[in-house]
């Protein structure tokens, strides 16, 4: 009989790496190790990921999970904790989080920061369910310690019909000066660590052994069926026991890998490398740019184990000197005593050593310092080998810090006449890029870029990433080489952390053009990552409704919920927030349709935008009208901002929309929303503090225009999602909602936003004109009290800021008055659209290119190129008023400078021996002189000013 299969739901904690752990051992080390407890389950690191049963999967979320980390030393067990008590996502959405470690006392002497992917699968499982005795802390020991770490499958998940993708996450193709692989996973063992560790560094130690083989060709007659080579698997059941690896059809080779870490407390030096020398193999690092004495590298290097010899040598050099190089020190490694790392072998761990020598020419330089490094014996099944830089590599064996390719095979039989021009196109469903040009140095066939490619993706992740290596030295493009990435297998990345990069094996091109098939062409080292820190804005940035990362680990607690019930004429309503599409149920023949549906979004920032548009569906006639897309009735916008906290507002909005023939009302909506959140709950007073879009976008901060081209590409896959709903949204609708042609030309655009600036700066104007009455003397009683209030103001300058800030605040309750009693919706004056020419309307909506008659166009050209030329005659004066305050100090007009440079000296010793209030006084009261004592004319200050020389002369 089968046994019943049951569902049992594990929780994985994957342990990364830590940063900014203390010394525990007293000589500045420190041998960490993590310990894990969950649900009465307790483990210890031995690999990287811990597993844990969970008892109860609906209590999971209210279950603590705790993480300790200890030194193991000689002086005792020490260390830090940190807690989580919730968790991140199933398997596939999981993240590198860092969560600082916490004191277990007052005066705990920890700090720093470990590094976590915490996540939870499913999994059937034959026989009855296990339980956990949690009164055995033995039994849940050995419980625990029975669980597999053996890969599981992803499970499939399907998208909500009223929610989009989870958040649209960004693929980064990025081309790296040298490999970076992340940092291996501790190795400290459960029970007895020290005398396990002994154990594993003897086996360690063990000697290698060399097997040669043969293989012979018959080249008289005999047999010619398959013959098994001596000393190979020759057996189906011996193959099956032989260790499955990416390698495990040919012949193991050895190599001598060197991993680079850093170096710590060097000599001043300005941009310190590693060179290592293995017999007549050299290699060197990376320079470290900047003057710091603890450089990092982060460089693997492999090299021929035949050809190594007996010693190793490595040592720090710094490039930055003047008179050459400076020798730092250095460390010696017999070969004889390094370790053997065979494939089910975990990680070496980097360790540090003391650096060692003199410099010849300058004996007596003191070396100082530490370096970090590990140094073993493995096989090109290690996975250092793709990461590492092969001193077998055709390229020179100084790595170039930008080669990106390797291998290439470019140019014909006879020398081209045009420089070597290789590139790199990445293709990603409908968006592809392409790199600037590189060269290659020499002869070499290699090339680097050095340029970050982003994209748009969307889950699930099913998509491929094609890499094709071009040539474009000729009149004709040829293929080099192509290269498929699965998108689901890149890593996320959450933060600003240092990626892996890898090598990519090359198809095709011209070696499988001469070998009939396909054929290895190259390599490409790229640095992928899914970018889950930024934010991909599909609406335009100032009616946006989400600010939040793309990745849910980051998003904000929710600082409250918001509900609206809509109401509206012909068809069927749509609402857009964040994520979140919703859609009502389609009204026919009724020009009074009533809904009275409700719906609720999770409001994780006040200072957002809701969207509401209203739509006669024509897609439902489709069998009988054709296809033909749905008419817009208009749209209503509501900033969340603008609404009282608990407070249920309903109100009747106007549904605008600008034809062709001008604008039009087509009815109106009624709504009702609620914004129910705390009125001044601290998280959402604080939000008003932080920054509105994620952390990625301040530290790696996107250009203007490649944002444009992803909001476009999240537009497209957006409406291509919506699309395949049920009923379906065209792209009509949600290019309306997204605003996706808001950044075309429009002349009723452009006067909205000049008379926008001109209300900003009427403030300032009506400033302006009050000190003008003032000066001009138009109200006596006000001009004297002001007098007054000056004095005051000198003799008791510490007035003048508190002055200042309650003169605002009188100005803030004056204007409560006049507050907007119910959420603004579209404002037919502010958008100009109550006075706009027919002319101008048809321009608007003329699609791009134009397709109107030429004089037509003509004339449209004429009419901008006046415009144009007002505001390129305002931009000159701007710049000619700055131009005139350089010359001030730049000589340009001499007799000018010598007259400033004198004025500056006489006010100098002015204001030097008289005191400043007198001086204050001085210059205010003859400021608001009566204007008896003014002369009409400009004062020589303002003639001296306009006198100076700008360079308008001098431009053609």
């Amino acid at each position: 009989m089968t046994s019943p299969q049951h569902t049992v739901r594990k929780l994985t904690v994957e342990v990364v790496d830590a940063r900014d752990l203390l010394p525990k051992d007293g000589q500045g080390t420190s041998s960490p190790y993590v310990v894990v407890e969950f649900a009465g389950q307790r483990k210890r690191t031995k690999t990287s990921k811990l597993e844990f049963l969970v008892p109860d999967p609906a209590d999971m979320e209210a279950e603590e999970l705790d993480v300790e980390v200890y030194s193991d030393k000689r002086q005792g067990t020490s260390g830090g904790g940190g807690r989580k008590n919730h968790f991140l996502g199933r398997k596939g959405e999981e993240g590198l989080i860092y969560f600082p470690l916490e004191k277990r006392a007052l005066l705990s002497w920890v700090r720093g920061d470990i590094g976590l992917r915490i996540y939870y699968y499913e999994e059937q499982q034959q026989g009855e369910e296990k339980k956990l005795d949690q009164s055995n802390p033995q039994q849940e020991h050995n419980e625990a310690k029975k669980e597999s770490i053996s890969d599981i499958p992803l499970p499939t998940e399907t998208a909500s019909e009223t929610q989009e993708p989870p958040p649209v996450p960004l693929v980064v193709v990025e081309e790296v000066p040298s490999p970076d692989p992340a940092p291996p996973p501790q190795h400290v063992v459960e029970e007895h660590p020290r005398e396990v560790l002994m154990a594993e560094v003897k086996k360690m130690q063990t000697t290698a052994t060399m097997e040669k083989t043969t293989v012979s060709r018959r080249t008289n007659g005999g047999h010619f069926e398959p013959k098994a080579i001596p000393g190979k698997f020759s057996s189906t059941r011996e193959a099956a026991d032989r260790i499955s690896s990416a390698y495990d059809l040919v012949e193991p080779m050895q190599f001598l890998f060197v991993k680079v870490v850093k170096a710590r407390n060097l000599q001043p030096c300005e941009n310190p490398s590693v060179k290592v020398r293995a017999g007549a193999q050299t290699v060197r690092t990376k320079q470290s740019p900047g003057n710091s004495a603890n450089p990092e590298w982060n460089q693997v290097f492999s090299f021929s184990h035949t050809k190594a010899e007996s010693t190793l040598e490595i040592s720090v050099w710094d490039g930055g000197a003047a008179a050459g190089e400076t020798f730092l020190g250095g460390v010696c490694f017999d070969l004889s005593d390094v370790p053997v790392r065979d494939k089910p072998d975990g990680p070496l761990a980097a360790q540090w050593y003391r650096l060692e020598g003199s410099d010849d020419r300058n004996p007596t330089a003191h070396i100082t310092g530490d370096i970090m490094v590990s140094v073993w014996i493995g096989t090109q099944a290690d996975e250092a080998f793709p990461d590492s830089w092969n001193t077998e590599a055709p390229t020179s064996a100084t790595p170039a810090p930008r080669s990106t390719t390797q291998d290439l095979h470019v140019g014909g039989p006879s020398p081209s006449p045009f420089p070597v021009d290789v590139r790199v196109k990445i293709q990603l469903g409908f968006q592809s890029s392409r790199t600037r040009r590189s060269t290659a140095g020499g002869d070499s066939p290699s090339f680097s870029w050095h340029e970050d490619l982003m994209f748009v993706v969307s889950e699930p992740l099913d998509d491929q990433l094609l890499v094709l290596v071009e040539d474009r030295s000729g009149k004709e493009t040829t293929l080099l080489g192509h290269a498929m990435v699965e998108v689901a297998s890149v890593e996320q990345r959450l933060d600003e952390r240092p990626l892996s990069s890898k090598w990519f094996n090359l198809d095709g091109g011209k070696a499988a053009a001469a070998s009939g098939g396909a054929a290895y062409a190259g390599r490409i080292h790229l640095r992928l990552c899914l970018e889950g820190g930024y934010h991909v804005l599909d609406e335009a940035a100032h009616v946006c409704s989400d600010f939040r990362a793309t990745a849910k680990q980051l998003w904000r607690p929710a600082v409250g919920t918001k509900g609206g019930g809509k109401g509206s004429t012909d068809a069927y309503c749509v609402a857009k927030y964040g994520k979140k599409w919703v859609r009502t149920r389609t009204i026919t023949d009724s020009f009074d349709p009533r809904w009275n549906e409700q719906y609720t979004w999770q409001v994780y920032d006040p200072c957002t935008v809701l969207t509401i548009g209203v739509f006669d569906n024509w897609r439902m006639f489709a069998d009988l009208a054709g296809e033909r897309p749905d008419y817009r009735i208009g749209k209503v916008r509501i900033r969340l901002s603008t609404l009282e906290s608990n407070r249920v507002y309903t109100n009747s909005y106007p549904l605008l929309v600008l034809l062709r023939s001008g604008l039009k009302k087509m009815g109106e909506v009624e709504v009702a929303v609620r914004f129910a959140c705390p009125a001044l709950l601290p998280d959402t007073c604080a939000i008003y503090a932080q920054p509105m879009l994620p952390r990625m976008h301040h530290l790696r901060p996107i250009g203007v225009p490649q944002q444009e081209a992803l909001r476009g590409a999240a537009i497209k896959m957006v409406a291509g999602w919506l699309a395949r709903s049920e009923p379906p949204l065209g792209p009509e609708v949600v290019r309306y909602m997204l605003d996706a042609d808001s950044h075309i030309w429009s002349m009723r655009r452009s006067k909205s936003n000049w008379f926008r600036i001109m209300a900003v700066l009427a403030w300032i104007v009506g400033v302006a004109r009050w000190l003008d009455d003032i000066r001009r003397w138009r109200n006596p009683v006000t001009t004297f009290l002001v007098h007054l209030l000056f004095l005051v103001l000198v003799w008791y300058p510490e007035l003048a800021a508190p002055t200042g800030f309650f003169y605002l605040v009188l100005v803030a309750a004056w204007y409560r008055r006049f507050r907007p009693k119910l959420p603004p919706g579209m404002d037919v004056r502010l958008s100009q659209a109550d006075a706009v020419e027919p002319d101008e309307l048809d321009e608007e909506f003329d699609a791009v290119p134009t397709g109107k008659p030429e004089e037509l166009v003509r004339a449209r050209y004429d009419r901008l190129r006046t415009l144009a030329g007002r505001v390129q005659t305002v931009m000159g004066d701007f710049a000619a008023q700055g131009e005139r305050l350089q010359a001030l100090v730049s000589w340009r007009d001499p007799r000018a400078t010598r007259l400033f440079v004198g004025a500056c000296s006489a006010a100098g010793v002015v204001l030097y021996v008289v005191p400043p209030k007198m001086v204050a006084v001085a210059l205010g009261f003859y400021f608001l002189r009566h204007p008896m004592f003014r002369d009409p004319m400009p004062p020589p200050t303002l003639n001296f000013f306009r006198r100076l020389p700008s360079l308008s002369d001098r431009i053609l």
